[in-house]
């Protein structure tokens, strides 16, 4: 599609999680083969501060991570800019969890971040969201000053690589010398421009929405040039032995050398 001004298509976009939250609430839970196997296991490892930590869970959705956080011990803030899922998030926090404050925050604007308070935590995460996010400079920049010297972002994507909104799952038959061979592939049509499509995150979802498709030199670049530095990365893949999806070309073991899913670690300068 053709680019439109970032403003149009943060507004398009904050339209359209307002219009899914019901739907992806209740697709989502308390979690998913997604969310257990893909993102938490390496966001848990990477979050490398003690408990009593203040953490801030950007774009937080239905609050599953931010729940996750709070019950570890960290003092949580988390915020989203669609307070139909904030709506929601607070529905799903049981009273005994006295440590998570949740807020209605656009991820993009730097000044409305920047109210939170410089350097007052100690990292930040994002689970699976810096690809809706129309424009993700601000975010960096904010978080230069939210975090103390040596605060680290922990955040998961789509991976821009092989998971993007120009990447195609296949399955071939081949004749292999007599047995009849499954080959299942990626074909990548674009990857080094970025991009905006429309997409269909979750079959049946009542609303189409906005992807932000960033290369990886793109993605990391916007942290680099706010002081951060990348000191750990690893790329997801379900195991071989995972059990198989809906339908064989889900991601799923049947792709258990190509990974859906980067997770990072970047942190800031002291």
């Amino acid at each position: 599609m053709n680019e439109i001004d970032p403003k149009q298509a943060n507004q398009k976009t904050r339209d359209s999680w307002d219009k899914n939250a019901a739907y992806w609430d209740e697709y989502m839970g308390e979690g998913n083969d997604f969310v257990e196997v893909l993102c938490w296991p390496p966001i848990e490892r990477m979050l490398d501060t003690p408990p009593g930590s203040r953490v801030l869970d950007i774009a937080c959705g239905n609050g599953l991570t931010s729940r996750r956080l709070a019950v570890l011990g960290f003092d949580v803030v988390a915020f989203d800019f669609s307070p139909v899922m904030i709506e929601k998030a607070i529905q799903r926090t049981p009273d005994s969890i006295d440590n998570l404050e949740y807020q209605v925050i656009d991820a993009t604007d730097e000044s409305s971040l920047l109210e939170l308070g410089e350097e007052n935590f100690d990292a930040a995460i994002s689970n699976m969201a810096l690809f809706d996010m129309a424009e993700i400079d601000p975010l960096f920049q904010a978080l230069s000053r939210l975090l103390r010297p040596g605060g680290c972002f922990v955040f998961s994507v789509l991976h821009p690589c092989f998971n993007n909104p120009h990447s195609i799952l296949q399955a071939e038959l081949e004749d292999r010398s007599g047995e009849l061979i499954t080959n299942y592939s990626i074909k990548v049509s674009k990857y080094l421009s970025p991009s905006t499509e429309y997409s269909v995150a979750l079959r049946d979802q009542p609303e189409t929405q906005l992807i932000f498709h960033r290369p990886l030199q793109v993605l990391f670049n916007s942290g680099f040039e706010a002081g951060f530095v990348l000191d750990k990365l690893e790329e997801r893949a379900f195991p071989a032995d995972h059990p198989p999806g809906k339908s064989s070309l889900s991601w799923s073991a049947n792709f258990n050398q190509i990974p859906p899913v980067l997770v990072a670690r970047m942190r800031l300068l002291q």
